[in-house]
């Protein structure tokens, strides 16, 4: 997978396009991604005691990892990403500009 948690993205298609936000989590199999507010869902929760009152939550959905691209900083817009050798170890740079990305 081409993105990874904690990488900056936007959504460049659907109902949130143009929307960055920081990858929350990524499901490999399914090929999905949940993207920090976007796709927000409303959950109705039914109380589980004392310490966990239930009510209406707002939480993030997954949405497909072909809808985002990767952000760069450097370029300031979103890319795609590409895989570079170095030194026996491989790293994922930007196609853009080539910088090397965390």
């Amino acid at each position: 997978m081409k993105i990874k948690t904690g990488d900056t993205v936007v959504v460049i298609s659907g109902n949130n396009k143009d929307k960055k936000g920081k990858v929350l989590s990524v499901i490999p199999k399914e090929n999905r991604v949940v993207v920090e507010n976007v796709n927000m869902l409303t959950k109705h929760e039914k109380p589980q005691g004392p310490n966990k009152p239930g009510g209406i939550v707002k939480m993030e959905g997954p949405i497909n990892i072909s809808k985002v691209m990767y952000f760069c900083e450097k370029c300031n817009k979103g890319t795609r990403v590409g895989f570079k050798v170095e030194n026996g170890s491989k790293v994922r740079v930007c196609k853009k500009c080539g910088v090397e990305l965390k």
